[in-house]
């Protein structure tokens, strides 16, 4: 578009150059030489207002030329301040986004298992790199410092007893004495050879063998009795024995110094800084490889479980209007709420960006996108002298003659 423009421009001298040479042997090449010399003054004003904006016109620094390379960072600024004050507001921002079906658009895409599985596929892929990048030796820190403080620290007896005291109150611990009970009479239905010189072993040595046989034979049937009698009676002393002693024991844990005393001996004996940190560490190193090889198994339960939600919850999405309007609501003020905050810091890209850019830089690239415009208005301009000669001239040689 240059050389088209400089063409021109060298079209119209030629044309006033060789219509001014023979107009007195041809006196209409007046208008030729009329519109030459237009096109000649429209084209070179208006080479040099574009060539003004991007540089010195032939190098030399006349004043106001060169605009673009040595106003660049007030462009920038300029041109920030005015995306901040006309496009990030938060009015204009809300009646763009109220306009816009968001949460219809978003669950219609979600809703595509193809969609949902690549959305899974990110969320694994940042999850196992934030999970990589954790310090395992921190995370084992937190996790020992958040067991003592939350777990080890505070008392277990009186929320213990205080546990045991309801399940005591409401019956449900009869349900685990059943369940001893039955299992007891099904052992020893199934184990009477287990009491064969269980007792008799015992016995002297001159006690004959069938005084052996009836004395385990004897216990073993008194042990079924047992069992039995505890399976059909509800009220059978042994269970009111298992209740008062449950009953003592979750009072003891709540309101007993000493009982509570040995109870936190006991778990602090358990549970030790080594083996604290030990199960710290364990913990975590269990957690992360089981997360590691899920989040990277296309397969596992944990990835299609997260595809599943994602296009359950994209279905919802494009079908339930009352989901669709909180959505909308939800993304719609915190757009609102961050270009109000954020507008100014938002803007500032703008301004540093440019700031950052060179001069020669800068120009070039606004030159490119540009140019051909400009170039067109050179072009233009020629055309427009050149009618505009011939216009001039036609009627001062009419005025006058």
């Amino acid at each position: 578009m240059k050389g088209v423009a400089l063409g021109a421009l060298l079209f119209m001298a030629a044309l006033f150059a060789v219509s001014f040479a023979f107009q007195q042997e041809v006196p209409a090449l007046a208008y030729l030489r009329a519109a030459g010399e237009g096109g000649m003054v429209g084209a070179l004003a208006d080479w040099f207002a574009v060539t003004a904006l991007f540089r010195h016109p032939l190098g030399i620094p006349i004043p106001h030329t060169a605009i673009i390379p040595s106003r660049k960072d007030e462009i920038g600024r300029t041109l920030g301040e005015f995306v901040e004050t006309e496009f990030l507001r938060g009015d204009v921002v809300r009646t763009k986004l109220v306009e816009t079906p968001i949460a219809a658009r978003l669950g219609e895409w979600l809703g595509t298992p193809v969609h949902a599985e690549r959305v899974a596929a990110e969320a694994s892929v940042m999850a196992s790199s934030v999970l990589q990048a954790l310090s395992d030796d921190d995370v084992r820190d937190v996790i020992e410092e958040l067991a003592r403080e939350h777990l080890i620290a505070p008392e277990w007896g009186p929320p213990l007893g205080e546990w045991l005291q309801r399940i005591v109150d409401a019956g449900a611990h009869r349900g685990a004495v059943d369940l001893a009970a039955d299992s007891i009479a099904a052992w020893l239905a199934a184990n009477h050879r287990a009491f064969t010189g269980l007792v008799s072993r015992r016995l002297p040595s001159w006690v004959p063998s069938v005084a052996h046989r009836l004395v385990d034979d004897t216990v073993y049937n008194e042990a079924v009795k047992f069992v039995g009698a505890v399976q059909r009676d509800p009220r059978h002393p042994a269970r009111l024995a298992i209740d008062g002693y449950l009953e003592r024991l979750a009072s003891n844990l709540q309101h007993d110094p000493a009982t509570i005393g040995r109870f936190e001996d006991a778990k602090l004996a358990v549970f030790d800084s080594p083996r604290v940190r030990e199960l710290a560490a364990e913990a975590w190193a269990t957690a992360k490889a089981g997360l590691l090889r899920s989040l990277a198994d296309p397969e596992s339960g944990l990835r299609r479980r997260a595809v599943a939600a994602l296009v359950e919850v994209g279905e919802r999405m494009t079908t339930d209007p009352a989901l669709q309007r909180r959505v909308d609501s939800w993304v719609t003020d915190a757009a609102v709420f961050l270009v109000d905050r954020y507008r100014h810091d938002i803007a500032s890209i703008i301004t540093d960006t440019v700031e950052r850019w060179d001069p020669a830089e800068t120009t070039e690239k606004i030159e490119l996108m540009v140019g051909r415009d400009l170039q067109y208005i050179r072009l233009n301009g020629t055309i427009v002298g050149a009618l505009a000669g011939v216009a001039i001239f036609t009627v001062a040689h009419a005025l006058l003659g």
